[in-house]
Formats: C-alpha cells, sequence, structure tokens
C-alpha cells in the first residue's frame, strides 16, 4: 500500500516482483545464528504458499498503479493467481530461462491474453556457475514443486491440494523440526538472545537502553576480596574513541594479591562442597541477568573497549553462552559420579572436584567473553577464583564481577584483583594457587608457565590461549565475491584485534589480481569511526601503545614498498589505525602476530599447495585457518596436513561460537583444551576414583538374588 501510494502521488506506475522460497534455508541459518526471536520467514512450504497467494491478491488489488510480476514455476500458484486477477491486464508471470516451459507453454495455449517474463543470469561461467547450482538445489528439494512434479509416484491430485488444506489447524504453522532459534541447542542450554539491527522497533529499543546507560557516570572499578572494595591506586581510565575520560579504577598491589589467594584458599572447600547443580543455577542465573542488562555492558563495551554495536552485542552472547554452556557441562559431568565397570561385588565411580584457588587472567580484546567464560569455567568446577582483568578493562570486568555474585556466587568465592603485569606476576607466583587460566600473548604464557614451574609444591595446570598467525588458503576454484566479504571481515572486523583474525591471506597467482582488487575494494567501503555510530564498521585499537606497534609495522613496509592498500585514519582523537593491505613474497616474512587491521598478502603458484602447508606449519602457529576453495579433496589435504585448532572452510574465520565451534589452538598458539568444549572443565578438576568392596557386608545379595 506505501508503494502504491508514492506511485500515486508521483503519477507513476511501479513494477513490483513477488518472489517465494530463494534463500530460505540462508534466512533459517542467519535468524539461529544471530539468536533472533523468531524467524523472518515461514518455516514450513504450506505456509510460504498460502502467504504468497495472500500478498499476490493484496497486489493485484492495487491495480493499475502497481503491476504485479509473479515469478513462480508452480503451477497451483499460477492457477491461483489467474484466478485471483479475474483477467490478464496489468499484471505477468515470470519464469526462469530453462524451466518452467511447458506450464506456461499451456497456460499461453489457453489464453493467449496472459504475459510471461523469461529471466536468465547473465556473465561468464565463472560468476554465474554459484547462481546456477543455488536455482537447481532449491528446484531440486524434495518440496518443490518442480522436482515433485516430476515424480511418476506423486498423484496429480496431490499437488493440487490448496496449501490451507495443506496446514491444516493454526497450531501446525510451524515445522515441527525447526526449532526457534532460542532452542537451537540442547535443553539445558538455551541460545543466547541477539538483536535483529535491522528492524528498526529493535534498534530504537535497544539504543534507549545504552542511552541510558551512558547519560550517567560508570560505576569505579575496584579490587573486591570477600565481597568488599580494597584500597589502592587510583587511576583515570580514557576511552580509545576520544581520550575522553570514562571513570577510575583502584588496582590492587602485590600485598592485596596475596590476601586475595589466602582469601579464596581459604573459602574453596565451601564452595567445592555446594552441589554441582547448585553452582550450575548461579551459572544460568547470571547468564539472565547479563541479557536483562545488555543495555549498561554494551555501553561499557563500548566506551572502554571501543566496540562497535554489532560487535559489542556478538561479546554478550559469547559471555551467555559460556555460562550456560558451563552449567549444562557440569550438570552432566560433576554433579553425579561416573559408573565404571569391574568384577561382581565390587562398585567403581570416578568423581569430579575442584583443585583450589585458581588465577584468571583475561584479555582486553574480549573483556566481557573471555573474562567470564574463564571465571564461570574455574567456577562452576568447584573452584575459587581470583579474577585479573586487562588494565585496559576493569570496569567490564568490575560489572561481570558484580553480576556473578548477585547471581548467588559466594563472595568467599570469587575475587577481583584489577591491575598490571606486575600484579599478574604476583598472583601466579603464591604458592596456594591450584592453577591458572590464561588468555595473552605467547611471550606472556611462557612467563607464567616458568613461574608455575619454579614454585614449591603440588605442580598446577596451565590453561592457556594465546596467539595465532592464522592463514587463509585460497584457490583458483574459490568464488571471488565470497572470499572478499570472508576476508574482510576476517582481517578487519573488531580492528583485527581477534585471536582468531585473519593475519596472512595466501591466494593462488592465477585468480590473486582479481580477487585482491575485490578485496581492496570492499576494505575502501568499509566505515571506520566512533563505534557507538550505528553505521561504523571499524573501531579504534585499544590504547595508545597498541596504536603505535600497529605504526611502526606499517611505516616499516611502507619503506620497502609493500603497501598495496592504506586506508584514512579519522580526526576523531581516539587510537585509530586504519585496515592495510601489504605485500609479502613469502609465508615465511611474517615473523610475529601483528594485532590490528594489517591484512598480508602471499601469492602461490598452482602445484605449490603443499610447499604452502608446510609454511604455514613452520610458523609453529595453530590457531585458526581459512580455506576457500570448491576441490573436496584440496580441502581435505589442507585439514589432514595441517595441525591448527579451528579450520574453517569456505566462510570467514572469526567468531568461533561456544560449544559449537570449540575454540584453541597448538604449538605457539595455546596449551588446549579449547574453550567452549566438551574437554575444557575437566582441566580444572581433580579426579578421585572411589572403589568399594560390596560382598564384604555378606555377599553379594544382588548375585546371589539373580535368577537363572
Amino acid at each position: 500500500a506505501h508503494i502504491a501510494a508514492l506511485a500515486e502521488l508521483h503519477d507513476r506506475r511501479m513494477m513490483v516482483r513477488l518472489v517465494k522460497g530463494a534463500y530460505w534455508d540462508t534466512e533459517l541459518k542467519r535468524a539461529q545464528e544471530r539468536g533472533l526471536p523468531d524467524y523472518p520467514v515461514f518455516t514450513r512450504k504450506a505456509m510460504t504458499d498460502l502467504n504468497y497467494e495472500a500478498c499476490a491478491k493484496q497486489l493485484l488489488a492495487l491495480r493499475p498503479r502497481i503491476i504485479p510480476q509473479f515469478a513462480t514455476h508452480n503451477a497451483l500458484t499460477v492457477a491461483t493467481v489467474a484466478k485471483f486477477a479475474g483477467d490478464t491486464q496489468n499484471f505477468e508471470f515470470q519464469r526462469l530461462h530453462g524451466m518452467g516451459e511447458a506450464l506456461y507453454e499451456r497456460l499461453l495455449q489457453e489464453n493467449s491474453g496472459f504475459a510471461c517474463r523469461t529471466y536468465a543470469p547473465v556473465g561468464g561461467h565463472q560468476d554465474l556457475l554459484a547462481y546456477l547450482v543455488r536455482r537447481l538445489l532449491e528446484n531440486g528439494a524434495n518440496s518443490s514443486f518442480v522436482s515433485v512434479s516430476g515424480d511418476p509416484d506423486v498423484p496429480v491430485s496431490e499437488l493440487l491440494v490448496p496449501p490451507a488444506d495443506i496446514i491444516g489447524t493454526p497450531g501446525a504453522a510451524r515445522h515441527s523440526r525447526i526449532p526457534l532459534p532460542a532452542d537451537l541447542f540442547d535443553p539445558s542450554s538455551k541460545n543466547s538472545a541477539g538483536v535483529e539491527l535491522g528492524d528498526a522497533a529493535s534498534l530504537e529499543a535497544l539504543l534507549a537502553e545504552i542511552g541510558r546507560a551512558t547519560a550517567k557516570p560508570f560505576a569505579e572499578a575496584s579490587a573486591v576480596i570477600d565481597g568488599k572494595p580494597v584500597a589502592g591506586n587510583r587511576r583515570e581510565l580514557r576511552s580509545p574513541i576520544d581520550a575522553r575520560p570514562i571513570g577510575h579504577v583502584v588496582e590492587a598491589d602485590e600485598a592485596a594479591a596475596a590476601r586475595a589467594v589466602l582469601a579464596a584458599k581459604a573459602g574453596f572447600p565451601a564452595w567445592n562442597a555446594t552441589p554441582a547443580r547448585i553452582r550450575a543455577a548461579a551459572l544460568r542465573q547470571a547468564a539472565e541477568l547479563m541479557e536483562a542488562r545488555r543495555g549498561p555492558i554494551l555501553a561499557l563495551l563500548q566506551a572502554e573497549a571501543g566496540k562497535t554495536l554489532d560487535d559489542a552485542i556478538a561479546e554478550l552472547r559469547e559471555a551467555v553462552d559460556f555460562l550456560r554452556y558451563y552449567a549444562a557441562e557440569a550438570e552432566a559431568k560433576f554433579a553425579v559420579p561416573t559408573a565404571l565397570p569391574g568384577p561382581t561385588g565390587e562398585e567403581n565411580r570416578l568423581v569430579l572436584r575442584g583443585r583450589g584457588p585458581f588465577i584468571c587472567i583475561a584479555p582486553w580484546n574480549f573483556p566481557l567473553a573471555i573474562f567470564t567464560g574463564q571465571v564461570a569455567a574455574a567456577l562452576v568446577t568447584g573452584n575459587s577464583v581470583v579474577a585479573k582483568p586487562a588494565p585496559q578493562t576493569p570496569l567490564i570486568a568490575s560489572l561481570a564481577i558484580a553480576i556473578l555474585h548477585e547471581a548467588g556466587v559466594p563472595k568467599s568465592a570469587l575475587h577481583l584483583t584489577p591491575g598490571d603485569g606486575k600484579l599478574g606476576a604476583a598472583l601466579v607466583s603464591h604458592p596456594d594457587v591450584a592453577g591458572v587460566a590464561f588468555t595473552g600473548s605467547t611471550a606472556t604464557a611462557r612467563a607464567i608457565n616458568r613461574a608455575l614451574a619454579a614454585k614449591d609444591g603440588p605442580i598446577v595446570p596451565l590453561i592457556a590461549e594465546t596467539g595465532g598467525l592464522n592463514a587463509m588458503i585460497v584457490d583458483a576454484t574459490a568464488l571471488a565475491e565470497q572470499v572478499a566479504d570472508d576476508v574482510v571481515m576476517s582481517a578487519f572486523r573488531s580492528a583485527g584485534q581477534r585471536c582468531s583474525a585473519l593475519r596472512l591471506l595466501v591466494v593462488q597467482d592465477d585468480v590473486a589480481d582479481k580477487m585482491v582488487e575485490m578485496i581492496e575494494g570492499a576494505a575502501s567501503v568499509l566505515r571506520l569511526g566512533d563505534p557507538r555510530e550505528i553505521e561504523t564498521h571499524v573501531g579504534p585499537v585499544i590504547d595508545a601503545p597498541a596504536k603505535q606497534r600497529l605504526d611502526t609495522h606499517i611505516a616499516a613496509m611502507q619503506a620497502e614498498g609493500r603497501i598495496a592498500y592504506a586506508g584514512t585514519v579519522p580526526s576523531l582523537g581516539g587510537t585509530f589505525v586504519a585496515p592495510h593491505i601489504i605485500r609479502l613474497d613469502k609465508v615465511s616474512d611474517l615473523t610475529a602476530e601483528h594485532f590490528g587491521p594489517v591484512l598480508h598478502v602471499v601469492r602461490w603458484k598452482a602445484g605449490e599447495l603443499d610447499k604452502v602447508i608446510e609454511a604455514i606449519e613452520a610458523t609453529g602457529y595453530g590457531l585458526t585457518l581459512g580455506v576457500h576453495s570448491r576441490i573436496e579433496t584440496t580441502v581435505e589435504r589442507v585439514t589432514q596436513k595441517l595441525s591448527t585448532g579451528n579450520i574453517y572452510v569456505n566462510r570467514n574465520i572469526i567468531g568461533a561460537v561456544v560449544g559449537v565451534q570449540p575454540f584453541g589452538g597448538h604449538g605457539l598458539s595455546g596449551t588446549g583444551p579449547k574453550a567452549g568444549g566438551p574437554n575444557y572443565l575437566a582441566r580444572f578438576a581433580t579426579e578421585q576414583t572411589v572403589t568399594i568392596n560390596t560382598a564384604a557386608a555378606g555377599g553379594n545379595a544382588s548375585l546371589i538374588a539373580m535368577g537363572e
């Protein structure tokens, strides 16, 4: 009606094309990935057909200002539209070249007044192949009219059943085997809630919540031991966006670090004795509180960490996913002892329990998600925790700790100690520490490992996730448009400040010119600026030292004439680094991780794939890898020869989902096990085997009572 009103206002006639079913599966996947409240499309084909008929009736009623174009190969839909129209004027049918020929030939024979437009894709085979394959898949599906109508075993009467009759009752409008996005995973681990930023009402409500949170000062962060703030050095915090003050943190000193560990040691026995289901319930309650307080959390992620709105939402969702996933895992593995086999008259069981005080040291690039994930894993397995956030992001950590305390985690079991690297060294070297979970640089992980090894007393675990020289291998069969999208997202989203971000693009020489040109074009339209603005794609890097390191590397590459593309930095006063693309001669030229929006490109010749694989393996890192190829044997070859923790095929390499793509690497990229995976919690626990001789009580009653 709105389009018809516009046409009337401007005295124009407008063509409106009505389609159905295209990219239906993609819409479902996107809604599930983004945790939307519901699907933007119907989940049953009959509902889609019924809705098409309803839309067709409305469009036909708006003639002649609106000229409907009905794209369909469904004979029942064609007949229904023709009946609704009542004549042949001011509308047309459309079909894809090579399809629906018999249908429309018969229609036009019976009534030459109908119009049918034939449309066809135009272009080279490389551009058309993916499109044609997509159309074949859609039309060859079991539910497709084109496919079913060609089946001799399907009677014509079945093809002509009206959609409303197929659906039956209103309660059957949803597909019984397609759950809502919230129910995608196991019932014990609900999918986190996302936001459809394309929906004006949803976006407006979210921005209002963030606005209310930013209208008042952020709460001051301080060290918290046994629920009480600790005095210390008070430091001002400034936003990486524009360097404006956003709050203060009172940092712990080495004496406070020792007090925190001793407090955690004292709080450990009671928390470890708390049933796993109660510990899990606290995590689930924390997840609910985080979702309910999304406004203040998102506001802090933007102001303190420089996150774009999309990245901030994704991080909040990841934190919630960690809480729910680890709660479910703990209930499954820690709540009830595992029964083990043995001879008759003997009972064997395996019990998992906490180790003691755990030090959790989190990075600034995921100050909520990784911080929450480490702390949640340690807590739900029965350990007490001393959490140390990155010096750049203590406000976010302080809010997370407050939420966990409110959710039911005892203050004696969870303590917060913001501070610098010296504080971290003091924490991990304390003799009462029972384990360390760390995410950060490889150099710092090595230092922690040495400190733990130098201590007297028990040997304790280090769970470390470090960096990577993450590569993407692209061969000549890859779809250029998809490669460009995935490369730009992997390299430049979050200003390249993800452990999984793409650092090295290794592209086959035959297609390199075209692909790199497309990547440069895609990078050029990225908007670099204030991440609080919805239009911004790339925000600032975290602080001045990070910017200086990146600028130094870029300047060195510029001096060697290797810059292929350089973006423009906005004049906002923040710590911005524009996306850059740098040409290298070989994989080994990249010797260190440059943690920002800097992509390096190396070309390889056909027949040299094994050399490329060997060069990537030789870096010693093994965090994430991308492969873009339409040849299955190539994909298998790469995945079998590279011992990388996370490999992504024909997609971007960022955004690992908890419980779906457990995240973590090998070699210089970490110790494992993978965060958000089924083996993670066990590393935080000790194992105890209990064997009971049940026959000692006078005989094995169950064996004696056994029938013949």
